[in-house]
């Protein structure tokens, strides 16, 4: 039974038990305390959670999650996987027990001539809730289950909760027993690796109070609906019904290990180290193209973090198994050919996922070169010394600044016959971890309360009437402060307004909200400061009272600026504009991966591995304002999601659609068709001018166009006029000759650049000369200290101090100069071959002055620099610098 049949028989056998059918949300959570869907039930958390009203009784899903805590685990085990498809079946105060437990059983057994998973009834167990006696008689008295086969557990294993307060509840979880060879007897409480956890039942019923750990908390009460959670492991399914023994031997990652071998020569079961390396690329490489297909690009932070590091992990271990070409691209495109039946817009969305994966790739090999050069430097340092153990620093540093991985680190030291300090490497990490928490609690991420909009939206959702009218009529339905109701407001309060009906666009789709305001009687005025969606299907107003008193309940009347509404449609509408130019110039594969406009202005991100050139830069401008010229008619249609893909409409990542009915607008027909609920023009002549005015990148394979809009545009124009005018009356130059003068001016100015460097070196070597005649002795050492003139360049002073250096002959030396420049200290210190054998090094006597002058510096015993802002006091960091060498060269510290 291949895993395509396994998801199919799940939807389908509780399709025909009333549940609908809801398509797996993106891994990219649509929540604030969570980077990436982790569990079947993250999408539906809302609701159980009471914040919003479900639009079903019944649901089902398969949802693909993303799990990254033990990602240093993954490829040591046969077991351990970042991404994983979760089958569950769901009720919202509908069913409970009951059902849910035959329910599963069912599925379980029925044959797979029946629609079932054929599994032997003998060979299933089930545990419930140390107390649980409700469940244990369904399993025994209604299903049948011989009472040994059900067996009790505590609250750490079979009781769920979020681990913060709000929903729990007992669970119960169904075992299938794979045999003798793969443990003891005794059932799951005995062995979990011979009895393979299939499902989980969670049967929601309770609330729980705060505490820490899994069973470190009261419950203190009851919950006012009972509702059912279940997950089933299509990869623990998958083992099972092929025959094999855990998920890398399934058809969900055959394929891509397949492949692995293939472009490597390793096969798995030949070597331990390369069986490793051969999961790791195969688990890694699914998920980076599960996260890239919704919309994750690589950076530094956040979801981009997690990509990117999947990505490096699977580069690195290829690289370790032999590869030494790119080879993302193929691995890429075997994994949308396995799961492309299920998740087909990894098929459709190839050309990019591929792209971004392989720019990263590249990228990351680069680094690869980068931190091995790095790497030796450290290990040539150590060899001048006494030390055969690499500072944990500089462990972390290579991981942290250039992206090093600390067991190729530990790899490679090795082969020098090297330790590393790896508890000082672990105690860094944990401080960056714990710095990352911090600043996350200090940004407010945490379980959003969003209940008191969901008591506002059960009343109904707000209408948005903004496509029709800027005008409306609308009746108050509540007034929020500080997440809590409010009865009224006056003069000088700032508060959120929930209205049944209003022609404001709250923010989305990278639209920027409307400006407006709310007037009233009595002299109600009110002046909107933002528009927001708190919750699907509620629009919320952020407004200042101007004047007057406001209750809810009273009649009012919403005016959105005229001016406001013409710039952002315009400027959205101006957005896809640019977005289908891109498209035209550079290929299909340039496709939006955010973007944001407000009146006069757009700004769009899109996949492309490099940057524009100034002449396509021009052709993508001149190709939208084309368009713009041609008048094309603007028109917005609804339809279904399928209707609309199937229609040609562009879905933009990070949205999430509705999949009865969704809005597309095109422009021009076939020429640009997105799916988006923004406002917009009725001609693309009424964008007015599109100008160009940036291009730069964001991230790993993506970049960044931005464009003034309409009358924005023109003033643009105009300034740029100016500047024109002003330089040509500047330099007496007509405009069109203008690139040649000033190119002659810049070489003018780097030749005399040039010949001012030839002789501040020519001025540095007679000095170098005159100070290598009187050195002073300090305790043995020829000691020279040289304050430069000021604005001498610290490449000056570098080779001023090598020069020194090297006419003090055989004897120990160390030279430091210094100088003023820009307002800052510019310091570099020497050291010749006999001062490093006296333990003198220049590293450290910088890191001893570059202080004193308010910075600091570092490099290598050789030769080292620093810089710092408080140039007053260079003369006391080279005083400083003469009694550290007499304390080194005396055996002191």
């Amino acid at each position: 039974m291949d895993s395509a049949d396994i998801r199919e028989r799940f939807l389908a056998f509780f399709s025909e038990r009333g549940h609908d059918r809801v398509a797996s949300a993106s891994t990219v959570a649509d929540d604030p305390t969570l980077l990436l869907t982790n569990a079947g039930m993250a999408p539906f958390k809302p609701y159980f959670l009471g914040q919003l009203s479900p639009p079903w009784k019944r649901a089902t899903s398969v949802q693909k999650c993303v799990r990254t805590p033990d990602i240093e685990v993954v490829g040591t085990t046969s077991r351990h996987v970042t991404f994983f498809e979760m089958a569950g079946n769901f009720s919202f105060g509908d069913y409970f027990k009951e059902q849910a437990i035959p329910f599963a059983w069912d599925l379980l057994t029925k044959s797979p001539a029946d629609g079932g998973y054929g599994f032997e009834e003998s060979r299933l167990w089930a545990t419930v809730y140390t107390d649980d006696d409700e469940a244990e008689r369904i399993w025994t008295d209604v299903v049948g289950v011989p009472k040994e086969r059900v067996q009790r557990r505590g609250m750490a294993d079979n009781f769920w909760s979020m681990g913060v307060p709000g929903p729990c509840g007992p669970c119960s979880e169904i075992y299938y027993d794979r045999g003798p060879e793969y443990g003891r007897d005794g059932g799951p409480i005995a062995d979990e690796e011979r009895y393979l956890e299939i499902w989980n039942l969670v049967f929601m019923q309770f609330e729980r109070g705060p505490g820490a750990g899994k069973d470190d908390f009261p419950i203190v009460g009851d919950l006012p609906a009972k509702n059912i959670d279940t997950g089933l492991g299509v990869d623990r399914v998958a083992i099972l019904k092929q025959g094999v023994d855990n998920i890398f031997q399934t058809d969900l990652l055959s394929g891509t290990l397949d492949r692995v071998a293939e472009l490597t020569g390793k096969r798995l079961g030949s070597d331990e180290r390369d069986d490793v390396s051969l999961r790791v690329v195969a688990d890694h490489t699914r998920t980076a193209t599960f996260l890239i297909g919704d919309g994750v690009t690589p950076s530094n932070e956040g979801r981009g973090y997690v990509l990117r590091r999947l990505l490096r992990r699977a580069v690195r271990n290829m690289r370790l198994l032999g590869a030494r070409e790119p080879v993302m691209t193929d691995l890429v495109a075997t994994v949308a050919a396995a799961m492309g039946s299920a998740y087909p817009e990894l098929v459709t969305d190839l050309a990019r996922i591929s792209q971004v994966a392989l720019t990263e790739e590249k990228s990351f090999l680069r680094t690869l070169d980068e931190g091995s050069q790095r790497f030796a430097v450290a290990v040539d340092e150590l060899k001048s010394g006494s030390s055969r153990t690499v500072p944990g620093d500089v462990a972390f540093r290579l991981h942290d600044t250039y992206g090093f991985p600390i067991d190729l680190t530990l790899e490679m030291a090795g082969e020098h016959g090297l330790d590393v300090d790896e508890d000082r490497f672990r105690v860094l990490m944990d401080e960056q971890r714990q710095r990352a928490k911090t600043d996350r609690k200090a940004k407010g991420i945490g379980n959003a309360d969003v209940s008191v909009y969901g008591d506002l939206l059960s009343h109904g959702p707000s209408e948005f009437t903004g496509y029709e009218e800027l005008t409306t009529e609308a009746v108050v339905r509540g007034l929020v402060r500080d997440g809590e109701l409010v009865n009224g407001v006056t003069a000088g309060d700032v508060v959120e307004l929930v209205l049944d009906r209003t022609p404001f666009y709250a923010e989305s789709g990278g639209q920027s909200p409307d400006a407006g305001r709310i007037t009233g009687p009595g002299g109600l005025e009110l002046e909107v400061l933002d528009v927001q969606k708190p919750v699907k299907g509620l629009i919320a107003h952020q407004v200042r009272v101007v004047s007057g008193e406001l209750g809810a309940g009273a009649k009012v009347l919403a005016e959105v600026d005229p001016d406001w509404r013409l710039g952002a449609c315009q400027a959205h509408s101006g957005t896809h504009v640019m977005h289908a130019a891109l498209r035209q110039v550079l290929g299909p594969t340039a496709l939006q991966s955010g973007s944001y406009n407000k009146p006069g202005y757009l700004r769009l991100d899109f996949a492309w591995p490099e940057g524009l050139s100034r002449a396509t830069r021009s052709e993508v401008e001149e190709v939208a304002n084309l368009a713009v010229r041609r008048d094309l008619p603007v028109r917005a249609l609804l339809m279904s999601l399928a209707d609309a893909r199937a229609f040609g409409a562009l879905a933009l990542f990070g949205e999430t659609y509705d999949e009865t009915a969704v809005r597309v607008v095109e422009v021009g027909g076939p020429w640009s068709r997105e799916l988006c609920g923004g406002t917009h023009v009725a001609h693309s002549s009424q964008i007015g001018p599109l100008v160009l005015t940036a291009e730069s990148s964001v991230g790993s394979g993506v970049r960044r166009v931005e464009a003034l809009v309409g009358i924005e545009g023109f003033h643009g124009l105009v300034r740029d006029r100016e500047l024109v005018n002003g330089l040509s009356e500047l330099l007496k130059t007509p405009a069109d000759a203008l690139p040649d003068r000033i190119a002659g001016l810049v070489a003018r100015i780097r030749d005399l650049e040039r010949e001012a460097a030839a002789q501040q070196a020519r001025a540095a070597a007679n000095v170098a000369g005159e100070l290598a005649q009187a050195p002073s002795d300090v305790f043995g050492v020829a000691f020279v200290a040289h304050r430069a003139p000021d604005g001498t360049p610290a490449d000056v002073l570098r080779t001023l101090a090598l020069d020194v250096r090297g006419r003090l002959g055989d004897r120990p030396a160390v030279v430091a100069v210094a100088a003023a420049n820009d307002g800052r200290a510019q310091l570099v210190v020497a050291t010749n071959e006999v001062a490093q054998q006296w333990r003198i090094s220049a590293g450290d006597l910088v890191k001893v002055g570059a202080p004193l002058i308010g910075g600091n510096g570092g490099g290598k015993p050789d030769v080292a620099q620093g810089g710092g802002t408080d140039p007053s006091r260079i003369a006391e960091a080279l005083t400083a610098i003469e009694h550290a060498v007499g304390a080194r060269a005396t055996g002191g510290s």
